[in-house]
């Protein structure tokens, strides 16, 4: 099978009529030859709504429901595994969020992307469209994945991780590295993931004008902080060492105090009742599924 084809995951979680939007946009691409859409326990109204749109009628669109909210780099992993123990002769698999669209040209560019090495002669294993904000993903050693300025004018940028609102790996770097480490639940699973492609001889690249737009942000904010902040310091932890995440892991918590004192510096998605979980959470090695007391989460 050539080169210039994939197939694509796309997972969905009560968003029927924007994963149905999704799925027509993807299918409509001669490169897509075979597509899974993960249902991460939709309420049943919703995966109902999915299953009888017209958009999954398409001969090369499959439904895995998992039957529960596992989180995205669960769900990601669930379509993996049905792609790598199935072969369909691609070489490239990409994967999406229920709501993403990928404007005109992002794909062709992104698989163009995948015929080149790096500068530095490393091939890609993991590629991604560009959001439009003109940053590049970088992981600090204590701040976690963050993004700081555009470093290169290249049309395929050397970045630390791929943006997970559209993302491509290859069988070659996934059947090496492993899945995405489902302990993260959501929130930089992408960075633990790049990281360990680095690590392992591939590069990580980010496509600039290859645009892909996620148009809302459906996780509540308390849930989205939790996240990022548990998640932030187990991803330290991991590859830093112990050190680093104690170092992120005081900046937790100082800047939980600081919010509570000073509530203009509360950062955009800042929840008191959420980083305190979370500080309690890193102090129990407790990973995976955030909790169920944080508003709404269900």
């Amino acid at each position: 099978m050539s080169e210039r084809q994939l197939t694509v995951i796309i997972v969905h979680w009560n968003q029927a009529s924007a994963c149905a939007r999704t799925v027509a946009r993807f299918s409509a691409s001669p490169h897509v030859v075979r597509l899974i859409v993960v249902d991460n326990g939709s309420s049943a109204d919703q995966l109902a709504a999915l299953r009888t749109s017209a958009a999954l009628a398409h001969p090369n669109v499959e439904l895995l429901e998992v039957g529960t909210n596992s989180g995205f780099g669960p769900g990601v992993n669930r379509g993996w595994e049905s792609w790598l123990a199935h072969a369909d002769g691609t070489e490239w698999v990409a994967v999406a969020p229920h709501d993403a669209q990928p404007q005109d040209g992002t794909l062709e560019a992104l698989l163009d992307a995948t015929e080149h090495t790096s500068n530095s002669g490393q091939p890609y294993g993991l590629l991604s469209a560009d959001v439009g904000d003109g940053a590049s993903p970088f992981v600090d050693h204590v701040f976690g994945p963050i993004t700081r300025p555009a470093t290169s004018t290249n049309s395929v940028e050397v970045v630390d991780y791929p943006h997970g609102t559209l993302m491509l790996a290859s069988r070659t770097c996934l059947e090496q590295i492993g899945l995405f480490d489902e302990r993260f639940f959501s929130y930089c699973e992408e960075a633990d993931l790049g990281l360990r492609a680095q690590a392992a001889g591939f590069a990580v690249g980010l496509v600039r004008g290859a645009r892909v737009v996620n148009p809302h942000v459906n996780t509540p904010s308390a849930i989205v902080d939790y996240l990022q902040e548990r998640n932030t310091v187990l991803l330290i932890a991991k590859h830093f060492g112990i050190g680093k995440a104690a170092m992120r892991f005081g900046l937790t918590v100082w800047q939980l105090i600081r919010g509570v004192l000073q509530p203009s510096s509360r950062a955009p998605y800042w929840n008191a009742k959420a980083r305190v979980r979370a500080i309690r959470d890193v102090l129990g090695r407790s990973w995976g599924a955030p909790p169920e007391g944080l508003v709404g989460y269900r």
